[in-house]
């Protein structure tokens, strides 16, 4: 790749983060840039594109768990949207047509409905960017959000598999049932592997040669088997770790990504009319959105931020687009077009996610919307039941907190956690840990923690979270004493601002307490393992 790639794309990605947006608005730029200095996509640059994607989707079924697709929520929310939003944007393209804006002048129906279809989907990258830096991709909206994304995923996948013209091979069927049966040896093959380097290359051997290799052998689309060598390994313990792994590696091959759509060619100005009106029809795109979600009996709050969450448009869409402009099915103007509503459409979204926050809480205060009767189960508001000690976050340093603190709060201990896979297995070891997730503001204004709580544990591994629910916990009122833990200096002094009560810094005291151990003879012990 050209220095000058590299150059650009780091100015342009600096400079709008330093007012606040994220860095990939200023990796397309940099490719439109690129693209009026005269430079030209290359081979190295849509292959590490599109290993970028590859990683992202094999990621997204490390985290994906298969029993959340099939919600209601979910598939409906999905398969719903799909067909509404299609017909929407068809229409819309179609009256544009009748307008007489010169590029949709020769727009047929089945083009409008192929636009209208690519257009209906959401970005899968930048919402799962915006839900790792807020700490979300956990929280209920955050599942709700990312299930939607992988079935529209699996949607673009099938209609790229089936559009090439290519039936899957009669192996296909096969490949689909010999997974299932290699999954016990590719999970052994994972624990012997350790936690190193040579777990992180046999997971890109999975990806890559099983996953991609494996469906495109059989003629099937190598990005569906990615997400779906993903989704298999998901159950495995490792597959948190391996997420967390190839978050940074995904990330720089993204950047290929999003200079290549810049790259894609430069707008006009019917190109740039087009995409004016695009953008102007993506609220309705997201109110779409919001009434199935709140159809299926999710709180305002839920259904507004996993909304917020999918306010874009979709880099799949721009696939779909190319792949029809390839096969004379529209012209290459509409690939642009597509491009720069992408690149608004994350520009208006940014700050729309970043104070997603107070955007609902002027709503609520404004509009007063009425939650339903019936709430969705897991939308419930979250019982304490006899509790007087909270503990939110009960991974390794929760757990141990809680494991210390029964001895003297036996009965009258609460975990929260927004892990269903590790509640249930600490709920087996008969701890009283139950779901939550504490960067709800609902979750505090829900909850009677003002007279029944002595303490709040803070031990989300995530200092953003933390400090979040510090804010909400203030704003309850709460008399009694709140901790939390830190990493570095800076994020002690954050909470102090807000009046903490205590911090503990888990380098700093894990160094104490080793030497503590050694010189009183004693052995640290895990009651409940690591989880």
């Amino acid at each position: 790749m050209d220095p000058i790639f590299i150059a650009i794309a780091f100015g342009c990605g600096l400079a709008v983060y330093l007012v606040n947006l994220p860095p990939l608005i200023g990796f397309l730029a940099a490719g439109f840039v690129l693209n009026a200095m005269g430079y030209e996509s290359s081979a190295v640059l849509e292959t590490l594109a599109n290993l970028g994607v590859t990683l992202l989707l094999f990621s997204i079924g490390l985290k994906l768990n298969i029993k959340t697709l099939l919600k209601r929520e979910v598939w409906g929310t999905a398969s719903g949207h799909i067909l509404l939003s299609t017909g929407l944007f068809a229409l819309v393209l179609m009256a544009v047509k009748w307008a007489g804006l010169t590029l949709a002048l020769e727009l047929q129906w089945s083009q409008a409905i192929l636009l209208g279809f690519a257009l209906s989907f959401s970005s899968t990258v930048f919402a799962v960017k915006v839900l790792e830096e807020r700490s979300d991709m956990n929280t209920f909206y955050g599942r709700i959000a990312i299930g939607v994304l992988v079935m529209q995923d699996l949607f673009a996948v099938a209609f790229l598999t089936f559009s090439t013209g290519k039936a899957p091979s009669p192996w296909a069927l096969s490949l689909l049932v010999l997974l299932p049966l290699l999954r016990p040896l590719f999970f052994r093959v994972l624990e012997r592997a350790g936690h190193g380097e040579l777990q992180i290359l046999f997971a890109i051997f999975l990806a890559l040669v099983v996953g991609v290799g494996g469906f495109e052998l059989v003629g099937m689309k190598g990005d569906l088997g990615a997400l779906v060598v993903g989704m298999m390994l998901a159950s495995h313990h490792s597959a948190s770790s391996l997420a967390k792994s190839f978050f940074n590696m995904k990330e720089l091959f993204l950047v290929a990504f999003f200079l290549n759509i810049g790259l894609n060619g430069m707008p006009t100005a019917d190109t740039l009319w087009l995409a004016a009106i695009l953008l102007l029809v993506l609220p309705l795109k997201s109110l779409i959105y919001y009434m199935f979600y709140n159809g299926c009996g999710l709180r305002v709050r839920t259904s507004l931020l996993a909304t917020f969450s999918l306010t874009n448009y979709s880099e799949f869409g721009l696939i779909v687009a190319a792949l029809a402009a390839k096969q004379g099915l529209l012209s290459n103007d509409w690939v642009i077009v597509a491009s720069i509503a992408l690149a608004v459409s994350f520009v208006v979204s940014a700050p729309l996610n970043s104070h997603n926050e107070n955007i609902y809480r002027r709503l609520i205060g404004r509009f007063r919307p009425k939650e339903k009767l019936r709430l969705h189960p897991d939308d419930m508001p979250i019982e304490l039941g006899d509790a007087q000690v909270l503990i939110v976050g009960m991974g390794r340093i929760g757990q141990g907190a809680y494991m210390e603190l029964e001895k003297r709060y036996r009965g009258k201990l609460l975990g929260i956690d927004s892990d269903e896979k590790k509640i249930e297995l600490l709920q087996g070891l008969r701890l009283n840990v139950i779901k939550g997730d504490a960067s709800d503001s609902d979750f505090w204004d829900k909850t009677n923690i003002g007279d029944q709580l002595e303490y709040i544990f803070l031990a989300m591994p995530n200092h953003a979270g933390n400090l979040y629910a510090l804010e909400q916990i203030r704003h309850t009122g709460f008399k009694g004493r709140v901790a939390a833990i830190v990493r570095f200096p800076d994020e002690a002094a954050a909470l102090r601002e807000l009046d903490i009560d205590a911090v503990f810094n888990i380098y700093e005291e894990a160094g104490c307490g080793f030497a503590r151990h050694v010189l009183n003879g004693q052995v640290p012990a895990s009651p409940t393992g690591a989880v």
